[in-house]
């Protein structure tokens, strides 16, 4: 990723055609241990809420604000640093493949918060350890998913 940064000055816009910075937001919550996943409406596939940089030099900001528009919760907050770094090649319809270089952080939801998809996905759910393979996750997902609530169970958030 620092390679990358160093050779593509414009990383933080989408317009980088090679690929960019995004941000995403693992929504958990303390007291049931779960994380919100959707439904991505152009890739077909769920994941944690986030997107393009867009400009956003501050990804923590990035994150919270993807988060809170694509969740409709209020009063959603990011701890801490980046919980995990994960590039990826991404394939949109009517786009050219490119990379995703993405800054994850753990975003805790106030205590029965309720999650609503927007024009951006098709369903959402809150998810448990368990039940998280149904959902076919990548790697990545996995790993955030783990180091996420990894925090939440040693109580450091």
């Amino acid at each position: 990723m620092l390679r990358f940064l160093d050779e593509h000055h414009d990383a933080l816009l989408r317009t980088c055609a090679p690929g960019h910075l995004t941000s995403s937001a693992l929504v958990a919550t303390a007291e049931d241990r779960r994380v919100l996943l959707l439904e991505h409406r152009k890739l077909r596939r769920w994941f944690q809420p986030g997107g393009h940089a867009d400009g956003e030099a501050n990804l923590a900001r990035s994150a919270w604000r993807e988060a809170t528009e694509e969740s409709g919760i209020d009063s959603l907050v990011v701890y801490g640093p980046a919980i995990d770094l994960d590039v990826h090649e991404v394939r949109p319809p009517n786009e050219p493949p490119h990379l995703h270089l993405d800054v994850r952080y753990l975003v805790l939801a106030p205590i029965g918060a309720v999650a609503q998809h927007n024009h951006e996905s098709t369903a959402q759910s809150w998810v448990d350890r368990e039940e998280l393979a149904a959902y076919e996750p990548d790697d990545g997902l996995r790993r955030l998913v783990a180091r996420g609530l990894g925090l939440v169970d040693a109580r450091l958030v």
